[in-house]
Formats: C-alpha cells, sequence, structure tokens
C-alpha cells in the first residue's frame, strides 16, 4: 500500500512539473520580442539606410538580399537579366516614339542593381528630377522624413543622387528594431488615404503584399515640381484610373505627328494583383511566391532574394501546390496565352497610330472623328501598356490580363476605323502597315 503511495505522488509531482514547464514554455512564446533574453546585437536607428548594419541581427534575410546582385537568370517571359524589351520586341519602338522608353527600356534587374540602373539609363538626362530615385533606394524615407516629398521629387536627379547611397533595402520597407512591415512611400501613403483606407489597420499577411506598394504601382509625376503621385482617389482599378488621368488632362508625352496626349504605365504589381485575382482572393500575398520561408538549421525566415517564383517552385508553389510540375506547367501555359494576345493587341496598335499619323498629315473632312481616334488610341495604348508593364505576363491575374488587353485590340481598331473615315480614305484600314520608329 505505501509502495502504491509513493507511486501516486511521484506520479502526481511528475504531472505537476510537467505542466508548469508547459505554462513557462508558452509563456516565453507569448512574450514581445523585446521582452525574452536574446536581444538584438545591435539597436538600429529609425529609418537607418545601410541594410548591412540590419543584417548584424538579420543575418540570414541579409545574405540573401545580396544575392539579388548576383541572380541574373530569366524565365521565357521575364527575369532579371535587364535585357532589352526594345531588342525582344521592336514593335516597342514604334509605341513609345517621341518618349524616353524608345530610347532604352530594359527589363528589370534584382534589388541590388537599383541604384546602378537608374543612374545608367539612356532616360535620364540633365532634366530628370529627384522622382527617379523614388523606388530605387534605402537612402529615401530618411529624406522624405527630413525635407518632404515634395522638395525631395523638385530636386535635379544629379543633385539628389549626392545624399544617396544605397540601393532598395531594409529601410524601405521594415521598422527599426521592431521589423515591423511599414508603408513608408508618402505618395502610396496618400494613395490609400485618398480611398478613406488606414493601412495601419491591415492585418500583418495583408502587408506581405501592401509593403510591395511602395514601389509596385501606378504613378505619375504631378505639377511644376514633378511631386510623386498615385492616380488612386478614385480606385486602383484601370478604368477608374483612366478616368482619373481623363479629368486630371494629364498626359506623359505627345506621340510624334500624331497629336495624341500619351500615358506610360509603370509597374502596377500591385493595382493589377489586387483587382480580385484568384491568389489575392484566397490570402496570398506577394511575400508567399516571391520570398518564401525557407530554412537554415533549426532558423526558418523569409528568403529576401526576390525573384520569379518559376525560379525555385518547390518553396514558392510547393508550399501550397502539391503537383508543383503541374502549377508551373500551368503558369507556362497562361503567360503564353497572355504573350500571344499581347502581341496581338501591339499589331492594332501600330495599325491604329498608322492611320491616324496618316490621317493627321492632311486636312480630316471630319476633325471630330479624328479627335475621337486619337482618344481611343491613348486608352488602348495605357490598357496594353498596363498589362505589358506589370512583372508577371499576366499570371499574377490572368482574366484581368486577357480582358483588358482585349479592350486594347478593340479600341485600337475603332481608333484606326474613325481615323479612316475622318479622311474618307478606306486604305486606312488595311492592316499589318509598319512604319519607322522616329529616331
Amino acid at each position: 500500500m505505501k509502495k502504491h503511495l509513493t507511486t501516486i505522488i511521484l506520479v502526481a509531482v511528475i504531472i505537476i512539473l510537467a505542466a508548469i514547464l508547459v505554462g513557462i514554455l508558452v509563456f516565453l512564446k507569448n512574450q514581445p520580442i523585446q521582452n525574452r533574453a536574446t536581444e538584438p546585437l545591435q539597436t538600429i536607428p529609425a529609418l537607418e539606410p545601410d541594410s548591412s548594419k540590419w543584417g548584424l541581427n538579420f543575418p540570414n534575410q541579409y545574405d540573401s538580399l545580396l544575392k539579388t546582385k548576383t541572380n541574373k537568370t530569366d524565365t521565357e517571359f521575364g527575369g532579371s537579366s535587364g535585357f532589352s524589351w526594345l531588342e525582344r520586341d521592336p514593335r516597342q519602338l514604334v509605341l513609345f516614339a517621341g518618349y524616353g522608353f524608345s530610347k532604352e527600356y530594359n527589363d528589370d534587374r534584382g534589388h541590388e542593381w537599383s541604384l546602378e540602373d537608374v543612374r545608367n539609363t539612356k532616360r535620364v538626362n540633365e532634366k530628370t528630377p529627384g522622382t527617379c530615385y523614388a523606388c530605387k533606394s534605402s537612402n529615401n524615407p530618411a529624406i522624405w522624413d527630413t525635407i518632404g516629398l515634395e522638395a525631395f521629387s523638385k530636386m535635379p536627379f544629379a543633385e539628389l543622387g549626392e545624399q544617396i547611397s544605397e540601393p532598395i533595402g531594409c529601410a524601405n520597407c521594415h521598422e527599426a528594431n521592431t521589423m515591423k512591415l511599414v508603408l513608408t512611400n508618402p505618395a502610396v501613403i496618400a494613395g490609400f488615404e485618398a480611398q478613406g483606407i488606414d493601412w495601419t489597420q491591415f492585418s500583418r499577411q495583408e502587408m506581405r503584399t501592401v509593403v510591395c506598394a511602395n514601389c509596385h504601382v501606378e504613378y505619375y509625376m504631378s505639377g511644376e515640381n514633378k511631386v510623386l503621385n498615385v492616380p488612386w482617389k478614385d480606385g486602383t482599378d484601370i478604368d477608374s484610373i483612366v478616368g482619373y488621368y481623363n479629368d486630371l488632362g494629364f498626359k506623359d508625352w505627345e506621340y510624334p505627328d500624331a497629336g495624341v496626349p500619351m500615358l506610360k504605365a509603370q509597374h502596377p504589381e500591385f493595382e493589377f494583383f489586387s483587382a480580385g485575382s484568384t491568389h489575392y482572393e484566397a490570402g496570398v500575398s506577394c511575400a508567399d511566391c516571391h520570398m518564401p520561408y525557407v530554412r537554415d538549421g533549426a532558423a526558418k525566415y523569409s528568403m529576401h532574394d526576390i525573384h520569379s517564383p518559376l525560379l525555385n517552385p518547390e518553396k514558392s508553389c510547393g508550399t501550397c501546390h502539391t503537383d508543383v510540375e503541374y502549377v508551373t506547367g500551368r503558369v507556362q501555359e497562361i503567360q503564353g496565352q497572355v504573350s500571344i494576345t499581347k502581341i496581338s493587341a501591339e499589331d492594332a496598335l501600330i495599325d491604329a497610330i498608322t492611320a491616324i499619323k496618316a490621317a493627321n498629315a492632311i486636312s480630316p473632312n471630319d476633325s471630330a472623328l479624328l479627335d475621337q481616334a486619337k482618344q481611343l488610341y491613348r486608352r488602348a495604348q495605357f490598357l496594353w501598356d498596363f498589362v505589358s508593364a506589370e512583372n508577371s505576363t499576366g499570371f499574377h491575374n490572368p482574366e484581368y490580363a486577357l480582358k483588358i488587353l482585349a479592350e486594347s485590340t478593340n479600341y485600337s481598331r475603332q481608333a484606326q476605323m474613325l481615323a479612316a473615315q475622318s479622311v474618307g480614305n478606306p486604305a486606312l484600314l488595311i492592316t499589318g502597315v509598319y512604319y519607322a520608329a522616329p529616331q
């Protein structure tokens, strides 16, 4: 009896100790990071632009970020080698005639190349405003905090460049020490506010997409000071953006010999992905695919070598999809379809601008028809460019991409027809007649 009593007491003690241990572990797990025994190796000053200092506390993330300098691998429809779109698709020489993108239009390279590439592009000249640094450096948040967005924007590119030494880095997306994901671009913050959206209320998972909007958005330079702005007041869908620009009477340039006030799309990944795409509606974030979690021994971290998920599909796609081979095949199929449709839209655009140029060169019988043709062409090219400039060849939102390209082609054909009618010349309805882009 005494032996059984001893055993019962021993078991009870073990259970109590185990419960205490579990309680301690749960308590520690739920404590904020700053209250734990392990402190950061270094306290990071607010808005610190040098990512190597952040790397002392987060070496895996920093080391993987540096790989964006050496990762130059292309996929079938994109990549990070910096290839020329003007060489790959010479139609764009025609489509961007009279604008800087007809001088040079190279595909984006990794984040570590951001400063070098913007400084070396042929599109930069003595008139280039500081605005063009807005998405290129981790120095920006501190500069914006000091002098404001307007002073930053209107400063000459060369002069502002003297204050900028770091490529895209930690300070663009994270709050120092807490590592909280934050918006740092004042134009994007203002864009959310214009819609009545409080971005600080987004969940962490939502921020793993929203934080990419610091740079990966459609934007324009407004006013004499070329202040960075986003066209979100009426919404972020394509129709709202086009309507916003039309109401504003904004143009990026005028197409030579055609008199069309043109728009240039930038890199609207956020607007494109968030417009009801399958993955967005399922709660998938940009980081889930482009910055998947990986392990280094016992350490689990988000990889910062940001690139196409097709380069590491097992980690990017395999987290949710069991048949990775099928998924990557499906991606290729979708991108192939969008690419073919995009080229068809370009052909229609070139037919339309050819007709408009021809009609514009003579006195039209009905100038109102020609004006309609010009407005339709302006819309058609921006719709095409919204898909073309977005870095996924449509995969971020396939149905949306195909819908936009179909509308672009339709508007181009209408513009071509109206241009022909304005001068009573059916010959302008002939398709496939290309002309040399102005030099």
